[in-house]
């Protein structure tokens, strides 16, 4: 036996002196108690923060559309789109190569995850910050040869800026390769035999067949992946990258105002997310059509859906 929902809403009764009986779910009391109970300490801790002089209000006022945080903002932002473009064609490269059938590729695949992923990003992001005591000169030339091509100190190509971008870029490759290669696995092997039943090369095949339906599986995570990214580029501050962060830093140590500046940063931080994650909705329900969580709707959705059947029903009554 299944289960059926009952129906919400006026329900006509055949019979003998018909009429329409009112369908009304349960009311859960509970619920309402724990929402208003929710509200309730929300504004008051909204009220206390905006009561608080050890804030410093005015001096949040300041430093918020300051020149030195735009500055900072610029850098965050670069950071996070080329350490994402990085991190997503170095990604899928690593997941084609552990999906090979290739031990050599599978096995170098397998320790580029292991490695970048079994470290902490804090300590990588030190560690390029660093490498020149590792090697005084990045050489470019052939291996146990004195024949080389090319040469420099890695103090001038590492940059804080760019170690920063190594940094990031191989760790999210790193978590990149396994979204991709979830994605490739979720698609029916029979697509790709049919495309080589066609005559198309394996290159072509996962290129205009296999990665396109892997896409409504990747596009959720990765869209997390670009808001945690944007969130990670702060830890750079520990090689003062330039980035939001370490311009905040570099107020506070100077004012000594920590709190007020990191209530700065907070808000940009928090613009920023909430501006990614309209781009990533839209997508997850692009990429979602024809599933079945394409067809949730959220608590919010569901209320206002609600109101409006409500406000629908009470016109028609008065029309009536």
């Amino acid at each position: 036996m299944t289960a059926t929902k009952a129906p919400v809403g006026p329900v006509a009764v055949h019979g003998p002196g018909a009429h329409e009986l009112d369908v009304v779910p349960v009311r859960n009391y509970g619920r309402w108690l724990a929402a208003a109970a929710s509200l309730l300490a929300l504004v008051g801790l909204i009220g206390s923060l905006a009561k608080n002089d050890n804030l410093h209000w005015d001096v949040v006022g300041h430093y918020l559309f300051a020149d030195l945080i735009f500055d900072g903002l610029a850098t965050t932002l670069w950071l996070t789109a080329a350490a994402m473009a990085l991190g997503l064609g170095l990604g899928t490269l690593v997941a084609v190569m552990r999906l090979s059938s290739s031990p050599v590729l599978y096995a170098l695949a397998t320790a580029f995850v292991w490695v970048f992923r079994g470290t902490p990003l804090l300590v990588q992001i030190i560690f390029w910050g660093y490498a020149a005591a590792l090697y005084k000169y990045v050489k470019v030339g052939i291996p146990f040869t004195d024949v080389t091509f090319f040469q420099a100190e890695t103090n001038s190509l590492l940059t804080p800026a760019v170690a920063a971008l190594l940094a990031l870029g191989l760790n999210e490759a790193a978590y990149a390769s396994e979204i991709v290669r979830a994605g490739i696995q979720s698609v029916d092997p029979g697509q790709a035999e049919a495309a080589h039943s066609l005559g198309m090369r394996p290159a072509l095949t996962m290129r205009r067949i296999v990665l396109p339906q892997a896409m409504r599986v990747i596009i959720p995570p990765m869209g997390n992946e670009t808001i945690n990214m944007l969130k990670m580029t702060a830890l750079v501050s520990v090689i003062s990258a330039h980035d939001l962060m370490s311009n905040i830093q570099d107020v506070y140590a100077q004012n000594y105002q920590v709190i007020p500046m990191l209530v700065v940063a907070s808000l940009w931080y928090l613009a920023l997310v909430t501006l990614l994650s309209i781009p990533q909705a839209w997508l997850e329900r692009r990429y979602g059509r024809g599933t079945a969580r394409a067809g949730h709707a959220s608590p919010l959705q569901r209320m206002l859906g609600g109101l409006a059947a409500g406000m629908g029903k009470k016109n028609k009554e008065q029309a009536r």
